[in-house]
């Protein structure tokens, strides 16, 4: 058996100043499987950022479809008119 120092009993405990206070107490952070509220508002905000990024690419991209153009780029408010490809009748072979 180990006897105890004679010094243990006439000093406190060292306490780190960086460490939790007694005074205060832990409160429950909610979660939804492991995801706090702040976590999943910087996601939803990143996956966002990206999706519309990747949509504006992927129209960019087929904007050149004559099928694109009408379906989707003509309905588009102040830029719409940009896409109407307006053929002359002198052009026309029919």
């Amino acid at each position: 058996m180990v006897a105890q120092s004679p010094f243990t009993g006439r000093y406190p405990a060292y306490k780190s100043p960086y460490g939790p206070k007694r005074t205060t107490r832990y409160h429950y952070q909610p979660n939804i499987a492991g995801w706090t509220f702040k976590q999943l508002g910087r996601l939803g905000f990143t996956a966002g950022a990206f999706g519309g990024v990747g949509l504006f690419a992927v129209i960019y991209y087929a904007s050149g479809i004559p099928r694109v153009q009408r379906d989707i780029l003509q309905k588009i408010p102040f830029v719409g008119g940009y896409f109407v490809k307006e053929i002359p009748a002198s052009d026309n072979p029919f």
